[in-house]
């Protein structure tokens, strides 16, 4: 059965090289129905776009993420970002966005790539998947500023406050939610009660943010159905229809039409 959606899941990332074959597996038989790959760099997005071309369930994302700003490249890197954007089963523009976490972490740099990804994304009429770290103030400003009629895209591992989610929905963004939903202590669950079921996706981030009870180890996207049932938990309906939402707000969001 395909039931669920990881809309941001790294399954091309070398940490699976070893055993791809076998997680592909376990999640098919958890009922994953639809995995997004976002890439991270111009070499991760090749890897992304080559994913989505094996599997039918697979489709990628390309991007240039906060904290491979500061690696050596050029401008020509977005030239070939571009060029992969266009490839076949490439559906959004992502992982971009701000990461003001590690002390070196350039922000200038980092501002002038997401607003230049921000524009591919505009330029291609592509849906996007945002990533902010520590940088809440900054992310809002920017787009507030790179607003337009087309905006749309996720909130992946969303790490803010209520207010700040309902900011976020206004510009057009869903609210993706990671495995840390099931952390002791975590926001999530309150933000998951309050907004709009049809705002809100599901996702692993694997290998990174391993739900309980596989917190410590590497996570995969036969763990969504865990996320899952956490969205669900914490919200007034029944799982089948939160889960079958959560699916349709993938699907429709990222503009994918599968046969199930």
């Amino acid at each position: 059965m395909n039931r669920y959606a990881d809309v941001h899941s790294h399954l091309s990332f070398p940490q699976f090289d070893a055993d791809r074959d076998e997680v592909v597996t376990r999640l098919r038989e958890a009922g994953v129905g639809l995995v997004i790959d976002p890439g991270t760099s111009a070499e991760s997005s090749r890897r992304s776009v080559a994913l989505a071309s094996s599997h039918d369930f697979v489709y990628a994302n390309v991007g240039l993420h906060p904290g491979e700003v500061d690696k050596p490249f050029t401008p020509e890197i977005y030239d070939e970002l571009l060029a992969l954007a266009m490839a076949g089963k490439v559906v959004g523009i992502g992982e971009i966005g701000l990461d003001y976490h590690w002390p070196d972490h350039h922000p200038e740099l980092q501002l002038d790539a997401f607003r230049e990804m921000l524009h591919m994304a505009e330029a291609l009429d592509l849906p996007v998947a945002i990533h902010c770290r520590d940088a809440w103030p900054d992310m809002l400003r920017v787009l507030s500023e790179e607003r337009h009629s087309g905006l749309r895209g996720m909130m992946h591992c969303f790490s803010g406050d209520l207010d700040i989610a309902r900011r976020c929905i206004g510009f057009g963004l869903k609210i993706s939610i990671p495995g840390t939903i099931t952390y002791k202590r975590s926001p999530l669950p309150e933000i998951v009660a309050k907004v709009g079921l049809q705002e809100l996706l599901s996702e692993t981030d694997a290998p990174y943010l391993s739900p309980v009870p596989m917190r410590g180890k590497r996570n995969e996207p036969a763990h969504v159905a865990l996320t899952v049932q956490a969205i669900a938990d914490s919200r007034p309906e029944p799982f089948d229809t939160v889960a079958d939402a959560l699916l349709h707000n993938a699907c429709d969001l990222f503009g994918i039409h599968p046969a199930f």
